[in-house]
């Protein structure tokens, strides 16, 4: 368990017995040997009642009905509910009625859980690329398109499970199954970095095959794992002596990436964010482009790079300005570079197709020297008192507000842009207003911004209280 998933998980880890459990009463969720017991008090607020419900993966319950004292969403759902005089209630639930058997030491999960927002599939900036390092490698990737994981020895073991950010670092998810030599669990990833550690009888333990370690924010440390999607392939230069890989996601560091030599040519697996990169050779101390790799791209030096994009592209486009000699796109996601991104001429458009990993953008064209947004992008964004067209790559959510048809402009605003007092400007289509956003997994707390008067979503049942009385929009976003 580390900081990278339910931090909350191992704040209060019990020891095994059920005194400490008596102790605690309210707004916790525990798993002990043969139950789910959950404690709530229904006077803790509607925030963090849902959190809990969330937490115990309780679904599809009313909270305003549970806070009247309706309880049949959950005595559907196999939850026994007995309610004190104080407004208080504990709900219990076998764990024989569950898919996978639960961790046998009692494990404490409260309120007050930190949520890290990086998941698989929504890698940060810092992780543009990732190479293995094993001392013993534990973890292979199996033709059949899966990946093992195994934990050598421990036979006296009576539970093992794994536990990661791919599975929330559950304690009732990843049962390994005991072999003769070890534990294996199998499971399906996509490509990107993986945090994780083994539970052997209730103790976590790191891989100690790997070498790739990050800090738990607990004086110990989660093992790293990357799930590879690109293989990088000199065939030339068959006889040098040592080869170096380097590009724009690794800094241009000519010491890091190290080639190696396979059946005549030069090879090295690894994790690419998705995106477009620039990468070169460094063959025997000279510098070379990438001859299988047409795509290239004259950096501000002069140097000539191999460009590789990874993902499905995005095309810009920009239509009309047929006398234009030349119209560049720059943005967030180029750091604004304005001689880099040329647009190309097709028919009565300017077309550029270009990789970008899943997030959030600002950016404009520039035709012949003159900024520009785009005419046919009805969202923007207001950087640095300057309105910019708004673009979400791989958006998880959109948001979506119907009537107002008169108003001048409606924004969107919440935690996911820090509570921008401009906001994002919606769309506005008929009589609905509307924007697509890329949101990492968790809970997002937003509103809307209504000619200058903020509102919660009307469309949205879900919601919590603020320091303002005003209340703010739930949203909760899967992975």
């Amino acid at each position: 368990m580390g900081k990278k998933g339910y931090i909350g998980l191992l704040l209060l880890v019990l020891c095994t017995t059920w005194p400490v459990f008596a102790q605690v009463k309210q707004n916790a969720f525990t798993i002990a040997d043969d139950q789910m017991v959950l404690y709530l008090d229904l006077k803790i607020g509607r925030a963090t009642i849902d959190s809990l419900l969330r937490i115990a993966d309780i679904k599809g319950v009313d909270i305003d009905k549970l806070i009247r004292g309706n309880f049949d969403a959950l005595r559907k759902d196999g939850w026994t509910v007995t309610q004190t005089a104080n407004n208080k209630l504990t709900l219990l639930k076998p764990l024989n009625e569950l898919a996978s058997n639960a961790q046998m030491r009692p494990f404490l999960i409260t309120s007050n859980m930190v949520m890290h927002d990086k998941q698989p599939g929504y890698p940060d900036d810092d992780v543009k690329f990732g190479i293995n390092s094993f001392l013993r490698q534990n973890v292979h990737e199996l033709p059949s398109g899966v990946t093992r994981f195994f934990l050598p020895a421990n036979l006296k073991a009576k539970r093992v499970l794994l536990s990661g950010n791919f599975n929330s670092w559950s304690t009732s998810k990843g049962v390994m199954i005991k072999t003769d030599s070890g534990w294996i669990y199998d499971i399906k990833l996509n490509a990107g970095e993986y945090l994780y550690k083994f539970v052997v009888n209730g103790r976590w333990i790191s891989d100690a095959g790997n070498l790739l370690k990050e800090d738990d924010g607990f004086d110990d440390h989660n093992s790293v794992y990357f799930k590879y999607n690109y293989t990088f392939r000199l065939k030339a230069f068959p006889k040098a002596a040592r080869v170096m890989l380097a590009g724009s996601f690794n800094n241009w560091n000519a010491n890091q990436i190290v080639m190696m030599p396979v059946h005549g040519e030069w090879v090295r697996q690894m994790y690419l964010r998705e995106g477009n990169h620039t990468y070169r050779f460094l063959v025997d101390g000279r510098w070379t482009r990438d001859p299988e790799n047409p795509n290239t791209q004259t950096d501000a030096a002069g140097n000539i790079n191999s460009v590789l994009n990874i993902g499905e592209p995005v095309l810009f486009k920009l239509s009309g300005f047929a006398n234009a000699k030349s119209v560049v796109v720059s943005g967030s996601f180029n750091k604004w570079r304005t001689d880099e991104l040329h647009l190309h001429r097709s028919g009565t458009q300017w077309i550029l197709p270009y990789a970008l990993p899943a997030g959030n953008y600002g950016y404009k064209f520039i035709v012949d020297g003159r900024w520009m947004t785009d005419p046919a992008n009805g969202n923007y964004i207001e950087e640095n008192g300057e309105n910019n067209s708004f673009l979400a790559v791989k958006p998880t959510h959109t948001f979506i507000l119907k009537g107002h048809a008169n108003a001048r402009q409606v924004r969107l605003s919440g935690t996911f842009n820090n509570w921008n007092e401009p906001g994002w400007a919606m769309a506005h289509q008929g009589d609905t207003w509307i924007i697509s956003v890329h949101l990492a997994p968790g809970k997002a707390l937003y509103k809307f911004i209504v000619d200058g008067n903020w509102i919660i979503d009307p469309g949205n049942k879900l919601w919590e209280q603020n320091q303002f009385d005003t209340g703010n929009s739930v949203l909760w976003v899967d992975r």
